[in-house]
């Protein structure tokens, strides 16, 4: 009998956080697949550690099949700049040194890049090392993200980060993108390189949870996920403000947590902003007790460039429920909406456009919103089969040589 294929999979999150990893290495360790994980200790969305876990250098634990080895991370990154910068900074310092030590004896090294792209050092030095095959699932885009986050686009900084993506990026044998506009960006900095397209897949189940939450009475708009800077919810928010003075019956959710929360709610108050409801953070098991009721889910981002490029992976979990989107952003998602014809989308610089758009939905409720929620069920049929998804990466995985460095 054959040894199973041994794989270290290296990512900034993993259980008990929520993200599509999870399920990706649990499928995996159920199969014939030895799968082990290195990983920081658990404290996203927060910044603080999980309870039951401490922040030690290092420790291990066991999970569906899986062995995972955390290391230590820098927590309070939530409501701090420099606290988030120090934190991606620990990731790849500590990373490089457990993967020195962990790293040895691998078949393939696969990583889970949601954040920065220097969360792969790690395993480019195990590849440099060892001589492990690296596989790389890209889901935020460099330098783009660093723009977006504020950082002023000099010189000298678009040098250094060019840099460093060229530098990860021949040293990684598979490039693997969630969105197809980041495959051509990363193309700029290694031409002629195969470069894959697999977007997520949905990990809310439509049929999973419990009704545990009942929406306010009307006309419901629903936003699930992050509250930060980069979701442009302020806009939302007072473009929702616009339309409710005009429409009494309209209602907004705004499902989950983060460092723009407070922001928010204090925008809604000193504006007097009525129909809104923050529900705070939810787990994913919770999700289908909003969905399911919701008229209409918004996804919203700033106009940035590196964003225009993403495709958030709420957006298939609102195409699962067979929702209409209000696109409050432009780019992929933008595309995607007006192609398909699954919902509205509104200049995400102008209230005055997302007033339009909460305005032409509620219009709509008695008869227009069915064509949009079949068109959803066809685009996720076509473009999100989890199945589908997952035997094309694993085959990569599997099949994929060490690359040549150009």
């Amino acid at each position: 009998m054959p040894e199973k294929l041994k794989i270290l999979i290296i990512t900034e999150r993993f259980y008990p956080e929520e993200f599509i990893i999870n399920g990706l290495a649990a499928e995996w360790a159920a199969g014939d697949l030895q799968v082990d994980v290195l990983t920081q200790a658990p404290s996203y969305p927060a910044g603080a550690i999980f309870p039951g876990y401490s922040n030690k250098i290092f420790s291990t634990e066991r999970w569906k099949n899986i062995n995972i080895f955390r290391f230590f991370t820098v927590t309070g990154y939530r409501d701090s700049l420099f606290f988030k910068l120090l934190n991606y900074l620990s990731f790849a310092v500590t990373g490089c040194l457990a993967a020195l030590f962990k790293a040895r004896g691998y078949d393939r090294i696969f990583v889970y890049q949601t954040g920065p792209l220097t969360l792969a050092l790690p395993a480019v030095l195990a590849r440099k090392v060892y001589g492990v095959p690296v596989t790389i699932w890209t889901q935020d885009i460099w330098p783009d993200m660093v723009y977006a986050y504020g950082f002023k686009k000099t010189r000298l900084l678009e040098g250094f980060l060019g840099l460093i993506i060229r530098f990860i990026y021949r040293n990684c044998d598979n490039i693997l993108v969630s969105c197809e506009g980041f495959a051509r960006r990363i193309g700029e900095y290694v031409p002629g390189r195969e470069i894959r397209h697999f977007p997520n897949w949905p990990t809310v189940a439509p049929d999973g949870g419990t009704e545990t939450e009942k929406l306010p009475e009307g006309f419901n708009f629903t936003f699930a996920g992050n509250i930060g800077k980069l979701q442009n919810l302020e806009n939302v928010l007072r473009g929702f403000g616009l339309a409710s003075r005009l429409r009494s019956g309209l209602r907004l959710n705004i499902v989950g947590d983060g460092s723009h929360l407070e922001t928010l709610k204090g925008i809604a108050k000193e504006e007097g902003i009525s129909g809104v409801v923050f529900w705070g953070r939810r787990k994913s098991g919770d999700m289908p007790a909003f969905f399911r009721p919701s008229d209409v889910m918004i996804i919203s981002l700033n106009n940035a460039p590196g964003l225009a490029l993403t495709v958030p992976a709420k957006f298939q979990a609102y195409l699962a429920f067979h929702k209409p989107v209000f696109a409050v952003m432009n780019g992929e998602v933008r595309g995607l909406v007006e192609k398909y014809k699954i919902g509205i989308c509104a200049d995400p610089d102008s209230p005055e456009s997302i007033r339009d758009g909460f305005l032409e939905f509620y219009a709509r409720r008695e008869t227009g919103l069915a064509g949009f929620a079949e068109n959803a069920r066809q685009l996720l049929e076509a473009e999100y089969d989890r199945e589908k998804i997952e035997a094309g990466i694993r085959s990569v995985l599997e099949n994929g040589t060490r690359h040549k460095v150009i």
